[in-house]
């Protein structure tokens, strides 16, 4: 079986490499795009689609078709690292550290052990637990929610401004990443869960999709937002303005719950009791 893959591999890297000096070349101004596709794209963004961004109009409009299987690629992708990742494990194998504040003697306890977790003498910790930090916690209670109100900014300004749902996503996760690696996996679990990110991962490629098939129903093409414009409101432009606008929230959902999911997994080694 080794042997198969390892031969298609070749075989396909082989086909790819034949086929790209066919290809023009980078910067070529006589390239097909650079003569037909981008002129059209630069000069007609604002008179059709209201958005002074002609990347995000480019991406979540004309090429919207492109950007939502980028979102479902990156969809797949978190559920194929979850398959592979993840490790579940029963219940009563489950055993948790705790730390006695008065003596620093760690304790191993089963599943069904008793500890007075609301005891102020007993703290639960991580395998490799790390002294309370009072600037590092700090730092990061003050960096985190304006980073987290500036993902936001990146999302709904995105088609007015350098940014978008990819971005916003990222910078969305990373805020989140930050929290877990300054607290811990479960204080970041208490805020989003597992569950709650898979779920936030699905619904942000559904948004997308949705959005074209509301089109369809409204009787123009998939992603086609003018037709949008009844339900929205304003005219035919602006309403595809509002739908990169609802577009770029799915794919910031998406982006930013496959990336808090992979830390979780990458973090805790998949089994989502400990981490960083």
């Amino acid at each position: 079986m080794k042997t198969i893959a390892l031969l298609t591999v070749l075989a396909i890297g082989a086909f790819l490499l034949y086929g790209t000096p066919e290809f023009p070349a980078w910067g070529d101004p006589q390239a097909p795009a650079a003569l037909h596709v981008s002129p059209y794209y630069i000069e007609h963004t604002i008179e059709d689609t209201a958005v002074p961004n002609v990347v995000t109009s480019v991406l979540a409009d004309y090429r919207g078709y492109d950007t939502m299987f980028e979102t479902s690629v990156i969809f797949a992708a978190g559920l194929a690292c979850l398959m592979l990742l993840r490790r579940y494990q029963p219940k009563t194998q489950e055993t948790r550290l705790y730390r006695h504040v008065p003596t620093g003697i760690t304790l191993r306890i089963a599943q069904g052990g008793k500890i007075p977790e609301a005891s102020d003498e007993f703290e639960r910790i991580d395998s490799q637990w790390v002294p309370y930090d009072l600037i590092v916690k700090l730092t990061a209670r003050l960096i985190v929610p304006f980073a987290q109100l500036f993902a936001l900014y990146v999302i709904a300004h995105g088609h007015h401004s350098p940014g978008g749902g990819f971005q916003g996503g990222v910078i969305y996760g990373a805020a989140l990443i930050l929290y877990a690696v300054s607290f811990d996996l479960r204080s970041t679990f208490r805020r989003l869960s597992e569950r709650t990110a898979i779920l936030l991962s699905a619904a942000g490629v559904l948004i997308y999709a949705s959005t074209g098939f509301l089109c369809m129903l409204m009787g123009g093409n998939f992603l086609d937002y003018g037709y949008l414009a009844p339900l929205l409101g304003g005219d035919p432009v602006m309403a595809r303005s509002h739908g990169i606008f609802i577009v770029e929230i799915g794919v910031g959902m998406a982006v930013m719950a496959v990336m808090v999911s992979l830390y979780y997994n990458l973090a805790s080694a998949g089994r989502h009791d400990e981490g960083l």
